[in-house]
């Protein structure tokens, strides 16, 4: 078991808390607050245990000078302090003597947000790339460190890895949290549904290999539905192709027949857009000019009579082009299903949590991941080293 925040005296000590604030900024607005609100409890309890925090994170990614300006951290300082009652003091620094000065004033219970870890990436990559000076750096700052960033504990960054392995460390509240929820999947209360939409099936082989054979079914929509259409030989038009992916999935057809429910109707258009007509169509009377943009009401149907059955259900992607008011039906009346049965019911991270943000379904579900890579790779069985780093609990 991973030491946790719990396991530490915090009073007047310098705890750095590596949170996960990327979260979607447009025009300095924050569009998503989930990540920033997933955060809240394990904050709180550390400033109320009179601990001086210091908050790190990364925001989006940094190439090149011009990034830095879309991906400060300010605006989250801003949203934090409304949201914790106090002031959330920004210092524009990864590194440097403001940064270094502002966090010796600090008083029992201040809190201290410092910019976007990534920004040193334009050092060398020194954050992606774990650089042991950088990580020996931040560490110095601090006398505990603790993660919270469940989106980042599959990569082995600086802030994720470098540090950790520097201080005394251990996981916050919602890291804590989302293992738990996934946890249950080793071995989940059948009826176990998988729902599984989005683009890429290639970033979904690990995770179906792993569930599939202990699902009873998988109900497959989005992107990825039209490859599975097309390794069966229906016409898909212009609908979104994996070619790479098209012998894995005649293979996963061949071996899991029984268990894999594709889409039997869609609704399509003739381009990427929400404003060209559309119309419903049967799967076997897709024009060669259309694409599926979403799945259709009687597929609808047919995916709520199965999960209505379910006492486990696990999703990860969207069923459609959510973005888009005339595409958005699908994974709409699907969460609506969800969020009404008695069933263990977690969304994976990425797009379907989103989606369900925008829909008011994200607190109608047992569990909403704040990170779909990392819950991939955790549910794929794969070592975390944001996990892996974190010191463990002598039994």
């Amino acid at each position: 078991m991973n030491k946790t925040i719990k396991d530490y005296d915090l009073t007047g000590k310098k705890v750095l808390i590596r949170c996960d604030f990327n979260v979607p900024i447009i025009n300095g607005e924050i569009i998503d607050e989930t990540r920033i609100d997933a955060s809240l409890k394990t904050i709180r309890y550390a400033i109320d245990r009179q601990a001086k925090v210091i908050l790190m994170s990364h925001l989006g990614r940094i190439k090149e000078e011009g990034d830095k300006q879309d991906n400060s951290l300010l605006s989250i300082s801003i949203k934090l302090s409304e949201k914790l009652d106090q002031k959330v003091l920004f210092i524009p620094q990864t590194r440097g003597l403001k940064l270094e000065t502002a966090i010796k004033k600090m008083k029992n219970g201040e809190i201290i947000l410092m910019e976007n870890t990534r920004f040193e990436d334009l050092n060398n990559e020194a954050e992606s790339k774990n650089d042991l000076e950088l990580s020996k750096y931040w560490a110095n700052l601090a006398d505990i460190y603790i993660n919270d960033a469940f989106g980042s504990i599959h990569r082995a960054h600086a802030s994720t890895y470098g540090v950790p392995s520097l201080l005394p460390n251990g996981i916050g509240f919602l890291i804590e949290k989302e293992l738990k929820a996934l946890s249950y999947f080793a071995n989940p209360e059948r009826p176990f549904i998988i729902i599984l939409g989005g683009a890429k099936i290639k970033d979904k082989i690990g995770i179906i290999d792993k569930l599939l054979p202990k699902a009873d079914l998988i109900l497959i929509g989005g992107g990825m539905s039209y490859t599975f259409l097309k390794a069966k030989g229906y016409e898909i038009g212009t609908s979104l192709l994996d070619k790479e992916s098209l012998p894995y999935v005649k293979r996963l057809i061949k071996e899991y027949n029984d268990k894999i429910v594709l889409p039997i109707d869609l609704n399509v258009t003739v381009e990427f857009s929400n404003t060209t007509i559309n119309r419903i169509v049967s799967i076997e009377n897709i024009d060669p000019k259309e694409m599926g943009m979403d799945i259709g009401p009687n597929t609808i149907e047919q995916f709520k009579q199965i999960l209505n059955t379910a006492k486990s259900v696990f999703w990860n992607g969207p069923l459609g082009v959510y973005e888009f008011s005339k595409y958005e039906i699908g994974t709409k009346k699907i969460l609506e299903v969800i969020a009404n049965i008695n069933a263990h019911v977690v969304l994976g991270g990425g797009d379907i949590v989103a989606a369900a943000n925008k829909f008011d379904y994200k607190d109608k579900v047992t569990h909403a991941c704040t990170g779909g890579g990392a819950t991939l790779e955790y549910l794929e069985g794969k070592k975390l080293p944001g996990i892996e780093i974190i010191e463990k609990i002598e039994s």
